[in-house]
């Protein structure tokens, strides 16, 4: 009886290691590999196209660095942005980005001076969409027809 026993736990052990083996791709965790959606390199690449959409004071590139829809509210708000800091040859000094909310959202933080040596400290969030970084500095965005926006009212009682 011993004996079948201690037969019988290598025989266990193997079929754990081979079921441990045969996890599908959903099975996996996320975080126990790093993968390439977590380089900061493409959300940097964003910061870096939002200072160039600044200084050459493109309504065009602005609007493509914040993925958004190229229509009336967002020219409008483009035209806002580049009045308040765009054309003052911004030069980077830092650029930070944390991947805090997943591997396709997260924090940049933009230090730079323009050419009267006046900085600039910004904090915006970066998304990942269909591959491409973007910044969120679009803010007025229109609802979609037929979605209402979420409410930040608090819950009745």
């Amino acid at each position: 009886m011993k004996r079948r026993r201690l037969l019988a736990v290598p025989a266990v052990l193997a079929a754990l290691v081979v079921a441990s083996g045969c996890s599908s791709p959903d099975d996996k965790d996320d975080k126990a590999a790093p993968s390439r959606s977590a380089s900061p390199d493409g959300a940097r690449d964003a910061v870096r196209a939002y200072v160039d959409a600044l200084n050459s004071r493109s309504a065009t590139d602005l609007i493509n660095v914040g993925g958004v829809k190229d229509a009336e509210w967002s020219r409008r708000e483009a035209a806002r942005i580049l009045t308040d800091r765009g054309g003052r040859g911004w030069k980077i000094k830092d650029v930070q980005i944390e991947h805090d909310m997943g591997p396709d959202t997260g924090s940049a933080r933009l230090v730079a001076e323009d050419k009267t040596g006046k900085p600039m400290r910004d904090t915006f969030t970066v998304t990942r969409q269909k591959g491409t970084w973007h910044i969120v500095v679009f803010t007025h965005q229109p609802t979609e027809p037929g979605k209402e926006p979420a409410s930040t009212d608090k819950p009745g009682s």
